[in-house]
């Protein structure tokens, strides 16, 4: 490892800090080196905040070393106004000689213009260190701007039989195939997404909350499907503890297909992410539309017999995890 790859690595470790709190942002990190110390870091703030160049010059003691130092930035720094100043204005400010970036910015109000306007102002820039390291980390970010779409990521459980329901239940509400702690985690996963998708029959037979309230963090935006306006007004989806947009057949067009159409309204209202709960159909649907990122399926220790088929993925799992007696396969469609 260079030293280049030295300390973008470094910021890749104080970026993660960042998430999810930093979207519909990429998160960034940046170190300020001189004569091989560290002598400020930062990482990017929650969305509206400072940025990360911004919180790493914040730190630096001295001042005056910044005009000897080098910057090492996990993505492009911004060269644009939104709701915080651009960061190239303030390495030029600060006279800083040496950019170090890890990837450009897909975002096409920067895409370039950033290392143009620093090399523009006759600083040394070098781009491309641990590039696709610096692109995983932020993939919501960059696959919303070069794909044009969410990042979407599938969850399920099933049983050891391959449902994901029973075919009767005695009341209006979930039927628990994972442990505890399965569940917990899932409520995590739910806060690192901007949005959360289910299908009507989900709400019609289980009124889920959708919500983050086995773990501390953001309810996600509830997004439903009902094309018939089936769904009661009593449903939890309408409890007023995070936004909810339902999506009926004045938004979308059901007799075609509606994957891309739900990825077209998600884009429009500038969700990066989003987490597919179900049900069977919803989660089918996206699959064979080939519009998935990752696919987390739990597969619970009992069997159900008879009810709603589980989904059918066919792609390899690349990872597998035991949470109890909880197997968690994780798939993925990217590379």
């Amino acid at each position: 490892m260079n030293i280049d790859e030295k300390y973008i690595k470094r910021c890749l470790e104080i970026a993660k800090k960042g998430l999810p709190a930093s979207m519909p942002n990429p998160s960034v990190g940046a170190v300020i080196v001189y004569q091989d110390k560290i002598i400020g870091e930062g990482y990017t703030s929650a969305y509206g905040g400072a940025h990360a160049e911004v919180n790493a010059i914040q730190t630096v003691k001295d001042k005056s070393l910044l005009e000897k130092a080098t910057i090492y930035v996990s993505l492009e720094p911004c060269s644009h106004y939104g709701k915080t100043p651009p960061c190239c204005n303030l390495i030029i400010e600060y006279k800083i000689p040496n950019i170090v970036i890890g990837t450009l910015d897909p975002n096409i109000k920067v895409a370039g213009n950033g290392i143009k306007k620093l090399i523009e102002y006759g600083k040394n820039v070098i781009v491309g260190i641990l590039e696709k390291e610096c692109k995983e980390l932020n993939r919501r970010f960059f696959t919303f701007h070069e794909k044009k779409r969410p990042y979407i990521v599938l969850k399920w459980a099933e049983s050891q039989d391959g449902f994901i329901a029973p075919k009767n239940k005695s009341e209006q509400k979930p039927v628990w195939i994972t442990n505890s702690f399965s569940r917990q985690l899932v409520h995590k996963w739910r806060s690192e997404e901007q949005s959360i998708l289910v299908g009507t029959q989900t709400v019609v037979d289980d009124n889920p909350k959708l919500n983050v309230r086995d773990w501390v963090g953001k309810n996600p935006t509830r997004i439903v499907l009902d094309q018939n306006n089936r769904i009661s007004k009593e449903s939890h989806i309408f409890d007023n503890q995070a936004e909810t947009i339902i999506l009926s057949s004045s938004e979308i067009d059901f007799s075609n297909t509606i994957a891309s159409q739900i990825c077209a309204i998600l884009y429009e209202r500038n969700l990066q992410s989003v987490l597919i709960e179900g049900g069977t159909q919803t989660l089918q649907t996206f699959i064979d539309a080939n519009l998935w990122d990752e696919a987390r399926v739990f597969k619970g220790n009992l069997f159900i017999g008879n009810g709603t088929k589980a989904p059918v993925l066919k792609s390899k799992w690349i990872e597998r995890q035991f949470i109890l007696e909880d197997e968690l396969l994780i798939f993925k469609n990217y590379d």
